[in-house]
């Protein structure tokens, strides 16, 4: 199953992987780990997602989603904070995975130079799954859908007072946004990493930022600290819902992003991620697609009122929320990784080029139009 596996880039193209693909004899190392899901008969499907290793597997007691993370990008101690926030989830009745759990009831196993963990196949159809993330909604019924699954994933997450997760690579820290000088909290951010530090010295990052926060976050700062915390997905693409025959959200999936940040942040994430081509954005084709977008906020407002100064934070965050989960990205290829090409597509297309694009006639017409259309 892993001969010429391949896994999604940060463009359209498939790429041989960073993470070597889970093989037989690793997975039926872990399953002897778990006693209740049985010996290993066969895996079924590698994930094509780049930032870790991933397989579809046949044991025993049933199918199971085997994941295995670099010890630098996922501790097991990390996992933990990410697996009680899913239990949580779980308890207050919203459908998500079923993180397996030892003899010992560790749910994460450290071992060598990597992290594992086990859940049980989830209910649904991976409608999805060979998508990139970056990917549309095939339908605007499923953008509705998907927004009214966020909202109840909102609702669920009420009471859940963990503070955010600790610092660790690849997680949607919320530092920069809200903070009281956000250019200050950019620099921290960037000095607190030696190696994105001495990358991004070779360019004039400070002042493409400082443009990018003058033209774009006046006024949201405040708007943001005025938000009630609030532990969230922050990964919210069709690739990591579940469905039903009948185009509902069966399931909510990979919660590897989610820590405390507020509803209109995840929300403005979900929107930043499912209602534009980025990916063809080097081709200058970014499109963005007003009419998902607005299904997608139907649905969310179905389940959850919004006031009129929610719609206009949610407006102004959009350009920008993405800017700091893009500096974790940029800091994960050189620092873990070691590949400067991607990090430079990170960066440019990414950070700067996303920003960018809200700056464009295009993109001021599609906020101009989102606006009108949300808030009247």
């Amino acid at each position: 199953m892993s001969d010429g596996h391949l896994v999604h880039g940060m463009g359209t193209a498939l790429k041989p992987p960073t993470w070597p693909a889970i093989a037989a004899a690793e997975a039926e190392t872990i399953l002897g780990r778990f006693p209740a899901a049985g010996r290993l008969i066969d895996i079924i499907w590698h994930s094509p997602r780049p930032f870790s290793a991933a397989a579809l597997i046949e044991a025993e007691q049933g199918t199971y989603f085997l994941k295995r993370h670099h010890q630098k990008v996922r501790s097991a101690s990390g996992l933990v904070q990410e697996h009680l926030y899913i239990a949580h989830l779980r308890a207050a009745g919203l459908s998500v995975t079923d993180v397996m759990a030892m003899s010992d009831g560790a749910s994460a196993i450290a071992l060598g130079e990597w992290t594992y963990e086990l859940h049980r196949r989830a209910p649904g159809i991976d409608l999805y799954r060979d998508r990139q993330s970056w990917t549309a909604f095939l339908t605007l019924g499923h953008a509705y859908e998907a927004g009214i699954a966020l909202a109840l994933l909102h609702q669920a997450s009420n009471g859940f007072s963990a503070p955010a997760r600790t610092d660790q690579p690849l997680v949607a820290s919320f530092t920069i946004l809200p903070a009281h000088d956000p250019f200050s909290a950019v620099h921290a951010y960037v000095a607190a990493r030696p190696a994105l530090a001495a990358w991004l010295g070779g360019m004039p990052w400070r002042e493409e930022i400082a443009r990018l926060f003058v033209l774009l976050g006046g006024g949201l700062a405040e708007r943001l600290r005025a938000q009630p915390p609030l532990w969230t997905h922050n990964d919210w693409h069709p690739s990591n819902l579940l469905w039903s025959a009948e185009g509902k959200v069966s399931t909510v999936i990979d919660f590897g992003l989610a820590t405390r940040t507020n509803a209109l942040h995840d929300l403005a994430t979900a929107l930043e991620r499912t209602a534009f081509r980025w990916l063809t954005l080097r081709q200058g084709n970014a499109v963005g697609d007003l009419d998902s977008a607005l299904a997608l906020l139907a649905g969310y407002r179905s389940i959850i009122a919004l006031t009129k100064a929610d719609l206009s934070t949610l407006i102004r965050l959009l350009p920008l929320v993405h800017v700091e989960f893009a500096l974790s990205e940029i800091a994960y290829f050189i620092d873990i990784v070691g590949d400067r090409d991607q990090a430079a597509v990170a960066w440019e297309d990414y950070l700067v080029g996303h920003a960018d694009w809200f700056l464009s006639v295009s993109g001021q017409d599609f906020l101009h139009h989102f606006a009108d259309a949300a808030i009247s």
